[in-house]
């Protein structure tokens, strides 16, 4: 809103008003009023959970060694991040801007569908919104996201073509890239770790289909959206189990999006690194900036001990968020280096349960980890399992801190945070 009230002053001359046409200016007002509105909102919120009973009950120790003092705590906390992303957003981007619409969108419906799963999970039963429901509603997400990319004429690209260029005696050669002048409708994704690292799912994959390749093409890519937004958000789901956990490895995750957001909407940085330059992207800068301003001031309240529990509201929006942009910017398939924490959490559960089941067939307890997902393997202390569970993998012996546990998990995605963005250049 205010966006467009300066650049009518704009007109006029106002002195200052200028300063809105600038992304780097706008995305610094949105980090910083996210920060605020997350701190400041944070501890009304809080206290309002705690006085109409929207606390936490106490957990499974046999999961949870500290349960005990996690007893009385607020959940719902995703309504922080989800308030204090989405009115920066409204008053600082561009709110015609396709892109700005999708990530608005995400939130949400994506926010909507957790806070509908804590809320049944606090007032009615423990077990919560039935799994099938959540799926259904990512899954709509996704089909939503995909058919808009496919059929908006403002979600185009411009592709990077490389152009050897000789000297004028002809001796010497340099590689110039150049984007094309027609932005187009593409199903174009960039593969890390290639040289002439774009790749058509269309022309790879349908090509023999003639007339049809291309609708065949573009169908791929909405299903291909669908499966990426419910892999991620049920990713970030589960690491949503410790203090601070879900909302740091998101924090640092969106930080490298917003890097490669940014140089994927500058035409010069995209003929740089010789990606493809996607117009108008720039206001995922400004949304992923409110976005990252509200998770570090969540973390003031969820950082342990938490204060809050950011829920499904938080877990399912924080992962949609991070699918969505990156299927965006057409770098979907750096999802698993990216989100290796996320990814890694996922395969985790997969592997415990075809581990039990192929135990159960021959009358043992078997398991892969002690816990799973993955980090609940960490906190187990030695005799909380049963003696006649046979853990395949029985590492760490002992048991780590939980504060110790979230930072080497921040850790780790900050490794591979830093590995997403050097892709531009390692080829």
């Amino acid at each position: 809103m205010l966006y467009y009230l300066f650049r009518f002053l704009e007109q006029w001359n106002i002195p200052g008003s200028g300063m809105w046409s600038y992304i780097s200016f706008r995305s610094l007002l949105a980090l910083v009023l996210s920060l605020i509105i997350s701190v400041w909102f944070g501890e009304i919120f809080i206290k309002w959970m705690r006085k109409h009973g929207g606390t936490e009950t106490q957990r499974d120790r046999s999961i949870d060694p500290y349960g005990v003092e996690k007893k009385g705590v607020p959940t719902m906390g995703g309504v922080i991040i989800i308030v204090a992303t989405v009115l920066p957003c409204l008053l600082f981007g561009r709110l015609r801007n396709i892109y700005m619409i999708l990530m608005i969108v995400t939130t949400l419906w994506l926010g909507f569908i957790g806070f509908a799963d804590d809320y049944i999970k606090l007032k009615i039963t423990k077990d919560g919104l039935k799994p099938a429901y959540k799926l259904i509603g990512q899954a709509v997400l996704g089909l939503i996201v995909g058919l808009t990319l496919w059929l908006s004429p403002d979600a185009v690209i411009r592709e990077n073509v490389s152009m050897q260029r000789s000297t004028a005696n002809g001796q010497q050669t340099t590689e110039i890239v150049m984007h094309k002048s027609n932005p187009v409708k593409s199903t174009t994704t960039t593969i890390p770790f290639v040289k002439n690292n774009n790749l058509n799912y269309t022309d790879v994959f349908f090509s023999w289909l003639g007339e049809h390749r291309s609708a065949a093409g573009w169908i791929f890519f909405v299903l291909l959206t669908t499966f990426v937004v419910m892999a991620v958000s049920n990713g970030s789901n589960l690491n949503d189990g410790m203090d601070g956990m879900c909302a740091g490895n998101s924090a640092i995750i969106c930080v490298a999006l917003g890097i490669l957001a940014y140089v994927s909407s500058h035409i010069g940085y995209a003929a740089y690194f010789n990606i493809m330059y996607i117009p108008q992207s720039e206001e995922l800068v400004i949304f992923l900036s409110a976005f990252i301003g509200a998770l570090i001031g969540f973390l003031w309240y969820n950082a342990y001990p938490a204060q809050i529990f950011m829920g499904d509201t938080g877990s399912l929006a924080i992962g949609g968020i991070i699918a969505v942009t990156a299927i965006i910017i057409h770098k979907e398939l750096l999802i698993p280096v990216l989100c290796f924490v996320f990814f890694m959490e996922s395969i985790s559960v997969m592997l415990q349960v075809q581990t039990a089941k192929h135990g159960n067939k021959h009358g043992k307890k078997l398991r892969l980890f002690k816990r799973a997902p993955i980090h609940d393997a960490f906190r187990i202390k030695p005799g909380q399992l049963a003696d006649d569970i046979h853990i395949i993998l029985n590492w760490p012996r002992g048991c780590w801190l939980e504060s110790k546990i979230t930072t080497r998990f921040w850790i780790v995605t900050i490794g591979m945070a830093t590995l997403a963005i050097i892709t531009l250049k390692i080829r």
